[in-house]
């Protein structure tokens, strides 16, 4: 969703780098701090990298006066990395560009689910109206958790949420609508062939 946080008048906003910039697991968090705030800011989980001056080695703690007075401890390098590689993809992206094919994507795959498995009883859970549901579409099913199971193991990754919920994530950046296409089609065959009744799509995993 485009945002401009200093239009809003936002003072403070943090964010997962994991799920909103793509980082992966193990990526820090991310933070915004209007401007005229950030040397009046305390952090009480005062570390090493929001000095000042951290390799001063002085004996008194001085916080850093701008947003570097946030940082906490030291990040782990893989997770720093993989942050660093997330936001070169996003240096040069519109994200208004980014909105309407998200919108797009969700669009197309509520259709194509009306479609190709209307009769199987899927249930939509989503808004219809994609500015109200994000890049993301949910699905109600009462065998929804084998049903995701078998998805996965046809590549389609998906999520189950409790008690009958499939999510599924459309990331505008590297999602096609072909992409779309083959998910929906590999669905409609899960749904058709009955694979969601094997035994071992029904035994719940800690990680659902």
């Amino acid at each position: 969703m485009p945002l401009d946080l200093d239009a809003c008048e936002v003072d403070m906003a943090t964010g997962c780098g994991y799920k909103y910039l793509n980082a992966g697991p193990g990526a820090p968090a991310f933070v915004y701090v209007r401007k005229d705030l950030q040397a009046q800011l305390e952090q009480p989980l005062t570390g090493w990298m929001g000095h000042a001056e951290p390799f001063a080695m002085s004996e008194q703690y001085e916080p850093a006066p701008d947003l570097r007075r946030l940082l906490c401890g030291t990040h782990l390098v893989p997770g720093l990395v993989c942050l660093d590689e997330a936001l070169d993809i996003f240096a040069d992206i519109d994200m208004e560009e980014v909105a309407q094919k998200s919108a797009k994507l969700g669009e197309s795959f509520i259709r194509l689910m009306e479609q190709r498995c209307n009769q199987h009883g899927f249930i939509l859970a989503s808004p219809v109206a994609s500015g109200q549901r994000g890049s993301q579409v949910c699905f109600r099913h009462e065998h929804a958790y084998p049903i995701a199971q078998a998805l996965i193991e046809r590549k389609v990754i998906c999520d189950f949420r409790a008690p009958d919920i499939v999510r599924f994530g459309l990331t505008p950046l590297y999602l096609r609508h072909a992409d779309i296409w083959a998910a929906v089609d590999a669905l409609a065959s899960v749904m058709e062939k009955q694979e969601w009744k094997q035994g071992r799509f029904n035994e719940l995993a800690a990680v659902t």
